[in-house]
């Protein structure tokens, strides 16, 4: 078995055509080793989030190649990619992008609906997860009765409510006060010493100074 988990080969992605077109990732070569914590920063509009898409089958590649744990994500068509993508990774966004009618236990068990699990498995994973991120108490909240940061926290039990290998995170920070930061990044240094590999793109200088390896991302390239 390989040490990387995710390895790229002059991948590009670019959006329009002719003279118009925007370049966004022009040739991109890296290897993310498997249980790594990795932080993916640059500047904004220089390619990061574009690049955590590609690597985690939410976009397609204009040309090049993506191995996600040994398998090229461009010979999956749509639903094979959709179900690779359910099975191996997790995703947490900036935006929590948490359903408002629905109580925290809820909104992880939205997660786990197409897994086959039964509904009362559902319902002990999601309240386990909860408690693993410090919300057992706050399982029957809907999201405007939580913090920023215990959304977040949420956001994080949902996504491992499959048991990913792989928790991806776009600017997870980018909305929380320093206090709800440090418990979020607590949580993820947590999960990395239980085997998660982590990739997190992010502005923030203390998530990339904690981190294992940085991938920094100017102009669409790799920069050492």
């Amino acid at each position: 078995m390989s040490n990387s988990i995710i390895r790229t080969e002059k991948l590009t992605k670019s959006y329009g055509r002719g003279a118009a077109a925007t370049h966004a990732l022009r040739g991109v070569d890296l290897e993310i080793p498997r249980g790594s914590f990795t932080a993916i920063v640059g500047p904004s509009g220089h390619g990061k989030s574009t690049l955590m898409h590609l690597l985690g089958a939410l976009d397609r590649p204009s040309s090049g190649t993506v191995h996600l744990d040994g398998t090229d994500l461009g010979k999956l068509d749509s639903a094979g990619l959709a179900r690779f993508r359910g099975r191996k990774i997790g995703f947490v966004f900036q935006f929590f992008n948490l359903l408002r009618g629905l109580s925290a236990a809820e909104n992880v068990e939205t997660a786990m609906m197409l897994s086959g699990a039964p509904p009362s498995r559902q319902a002990e994973r999601a309240r386990e997860l909860l408690a693993l991120v410090g919300l057992a108490e706050k399982a029957g909240s809907r999201p405007g009765e939580l913090s920023g940061g215990q959304q977040q926290r949420v956001a994080i039990a949902r996504a491992l409510a499959n048991d990913p290998e792989i928790l991806m995170m776009d600017e997870p920070t980018g909305n929380l006060d320093s206090a709800a930061e440090e418990e979020i990044m607590q949580i993820l240094l947590d999960l990395h010493s239980q085997g998660k590999t982590v990739i997190v793109v992010t502005h923030n200088p203390d998530i990339a100074r904690r981190a294992q390896a940085v991938i920094q991302v100017q102009d669409g390239q790799i920069r050492a």
